[in-house]
């Protein structure tokens, strides 16, 4: 993966006020020293060649860190407020809302030391930072496919600008007992660019679809659970709320309490509601 830079040298190419803004609050952030990544809409431009504005900037740090993260900024003269307290804070500016990210909604995708130790380098605003890998990239795009944002089309552009240089065991290492995410994506990925195709190993394919067609049966004395919620907060609460279904965020396949599950889709509820 090359080292790319993203407007480099702001005194040829002028910032905007939230991209300013963006500067100063990395700026805030790295005079702490509280060690972070760069994800998001930007990692997404520098790995795949795709821009688009966006609402927010993403930075992931550690579980940890996050505390520490918001004191900093609170000290600075920042709002901030803990959106989801499983996954995710915000610090709020005059022109943008910067996303404190440190595990995903669903609850199965935790940054942890890996995150940091695969990092790639960048210089964006004419700052070198750290991006998030773009394995972790993948693996927490993944599982975004709500009904009203779905990111297959960002994890199709990863793979196509990325897929020559990816650490495919690690990848396929986060996964875990989830890989049938990871093959569906890859099977849509020789759909959409089927001149492409080689950009996954031809070996990966074959082994993940061995093991769909060995996948044991299941248990029909087992309660049913439903694995969509790690897919989508709110379009199978039918299934949970209705039909009897158990909510796959919870243990034992999922990471997630009731009382955060609750709290994340209350939070979503109010957003909606904006």
């Amino acid at each position: 993966m090359p080292h790319r830079s993203y407007r480099a040298n702001a005194t040829t190419i002028p910032m905007s006020r939230t991209e300013a803004s963006y500067r100063e609050q990395l700026l805030t952030l790295l005079d702490s020293s509280i060690p972070f990544l760069v994800g998001g809409a930007y990692a997404l431009d520098l790995y795949a060649g795709i821009s688009r504005d966006t609402k927010d900037f993403d930075i992931f740090v550690l579980p940890a860190d996050m505390p520490r993260v918001l004191d900093v900024f609170a000290d600075a003269g920042y709002r901030t407020l803990v959106a989801a307290p499983h996954w995710l804070a915000k610090v709020f500016s005059n022109h943008g809302v910067m996303d404190i990210i440190f595990n995903s909604g669903n609850g199965l995708c935790k940054v942890d030391s890996q995150w940091f130790e695969y990092a790639r380098p960048c210089v964006l605003f004419d700052l070198e930072l750290k991006l998030c890998p773009p394995e972790e990239t993948l693996w927490q795009k993944a599982f975004i496919m709500e009904r009203d944002r779905f990111d297959g089309a960002d994890m199709a552009h990863l793979l196509l600008g990325c897929g020559s240089n990816l650490d495919w065991p690690r990848l396929l290492a986060r996964f875990g007992d989830h890989w049938p995410v990871l093959l569906s994506h890859l099977i849509l990925f020789r759909y959409i660019f089927p001149h492409e195709r080689s950009a996954v190993p031809a070996s990966l394919y074959a082994a993940l679809l061995d093991r769909a067609r060995s996948e044991p049966d299941i248990d029909p004395a087992e309660p049913p659970w439903c694995r969509g919620t790690l897919l989508s907060s709110l379009q199978y609460a039918v299934d949970i709320d209705q039909r009897g279904y158990r909510d796959a965020r919870l243990p034992t396949i999922g990471r997630l309490t009731p009382h955060e599950i609750a709290s994340w889709e209350a939070w979503l509820a109010e957003e909606d509601s904006r």
